[in-house]
């Protein structure tokens, strides 16, 4: 299991640094990642003192260079420095969920065991609420009849035309079918690692530019991504200072 760390955060500086409970955050995402059926966990940083605190508080971690534009392109480079390829499977968890349930990292794990086509698996769950179906920052799933993703957009998708603006999945509607509901995306992934190392080489996708979302640089080029359909949404992650403070109230009252 890779965990991408950056230092530079504009909404949180030095975010996985931050001490939740006496510990930094990566850390504690690294001690929670290793409760799931990981053989090893590693950070990929992109600073010697996210290295040099893991290394501190026993948790391994590489230095990856500075310059990459996403966390999948970060871990290509974990991979060729830590000899991963072929059929190996990495779980990318990232450095700022410390409540990530080690089940889901093995559900998610498994994905690609189960799915001899697919290059990449993620996670979702039902969405409850109007808000998060409107909300532009929770990334929405499609998916098609094999359980593979068929698009991601931050746009409300699917789109119901006769019922525009409205919880249409709870209403009752007898043209939607019964338990189908709109699918928030869970931004866990496991990846073949012949696939990830792959990956930087691949042509940015329109759509990815677009909609900000690195995934659909996969679809674009025809690879085909599992979806693990969670019972419930995961634990909160961090992004702002609200969220911060929030988690170590949260993990204080524990």
């Amino acid at each position: 299991m890779l965990i991408p760390a950056r230092l530079a955060s504009s909404r949180l500086p030095e975010k996985p640094l931050a001490d939740i409970a006496g510990l930094p955050m990566v850390v504690r995402v690294a001690r929670r990642a290793a409760q799931s059926a990981a053989s090893r966990v590693v950070v990929a940083a992109d600073d010697m003192r996210i290295v040099e605190t893991c290394v501190r508080h026993g948790v391994a971690a590489i230095l990856t260079r500075t310059d990459h534009a996403s966390g999948s392109d970060r871990l290509a480079e974990a991979c060729v420095q830590l000899g991963l390829d072929g059929d190996d499977t990495v779980v990318n968890v990232q450095g700022d969920e410390p409540l990530i349930d080690p089940d889901l990292i093995n559900a998610v794990g498994e994905l690609l065991m189960a799915s001899a086509d697919a290059s990449m698996g993620t996670a979702a769950h039902a969405i409850e609420s109007l808000s998060d179906y409107l909300n532009p920052n929770v990334v929405k799933v499609v998916l098609d009849a094999h359980g593979f993703a068929h698009y991601f957009s931050r746009a409300p998708i699917p789109w119901c035309r006769d019922q525009p603006d409205a919880a249409w999945w709870q209403s009752g509607n007898p043209a939607v079918p019964g338990g189908f509901a709109p699918l928030r995306h869970v931004g866990i992934y496991s990846y073949r690692a012949r696939f990830l190392r792959s990956f930087p080489g691949l042509a940015p996708a329109p759509t990815e530019a677009v909609e900000a979302l690195e995934q659909l640089r996969a679809l674009w080029h025809g690879h085909r991504i599992a979806v693990h359909l969670a019972d419930t949404a995961p634990g909160p992650g961090v992004d702002t200072p609200d969220d911060l403070a929030r988690i170590r109230a949260l993990l204080a009252a524990t």
